[in-house]
């Protein structure tokens, strides 16, 4: 591996152990076994790295998701099952004391404190609601448009907000999988009953 390599891997870890605000340059140095010189030349700043970093750790969640999404027991893509099913991985994925979803509350709270860092994942962020859509309705994402970016995807991404949120705060009483669904059953059919 060469110095960006090196400097990408060692800023996960921080990330991962230290998070945003408290990981220095010097962290990443150490951690990488590379020099300070190396980031500035590799990735332009320390905020700009970990940036990077962090999006690596929620592609590496999200190639799990998708291996978990082709293991599936035959649930029907847009299904209360597949909801059922998506959203228990992805809470799987918050239930560790060292869960990377914790990165993005600290992202939320302390964003104006790491505005390279909250720029790059905001702009990030609409890639994340175009990918969550195929993993609970089916289909590509190369193939999912800006309209369903904007209402499906952004919908997926408030849930999901919602429970990092909750898992960081008292994972004692977070929201399970099972009852965000049987929310959504009972708003569905509420819907289907005031329609008719």
């Amino acid at each position: 591996m060469g110095h960006r390599e090196d400097l990408l891997e060692g800023a996960k870890r921080c990330l991962l152990e230290r998070g945003f605000v408290r990981t220095t340059a010097r962290d990443i140095v150490k951690e990488s076994g590379t020099n300070l010189a190396s980031i500035g030349y590799h990735y332009g700043s320390k905020d700009a790295l970990l940036a990077q970093a962090y999006i690596a750790l929620v592609e590496g969640v999200s190639d799990d998701f998708d291996a978990g999404e082709r293991a599936t027991t035959g649930t029907r893509p847009g299904s209360l099952e597949r909801f059922e099913e998506v959203w228990s991985n992805i809470i799987g994925t918050m239930q560790g004391p060292d869960s990377l979803w914790r990165l993005s509350m600290e992202i939320v709270v302390m964003g104006d404190q790491v505005p390279a860092v909250r720029d790059h994942l905001a702009r990030a962020q609409r890639e994340g609601a175009r990918g969550i859509i195929p993993m609970l309705m089916g289909g590509e994402e190369p193939d999912v448009d800006d309209e369903q970016v904007d209402t499906v995807g952004k919908f997926y991404m408030t849930l999901m907000m919602g429970l990092i949120a909750q898992w960081t705060f008292d994972p004692q009483t977070a929201t399970r999988a099972e009852e965000l669904t049987e929310g959504l059953r009972r708003v569905i059919d509420a819907a289907r009953t005031s329609s008719s």
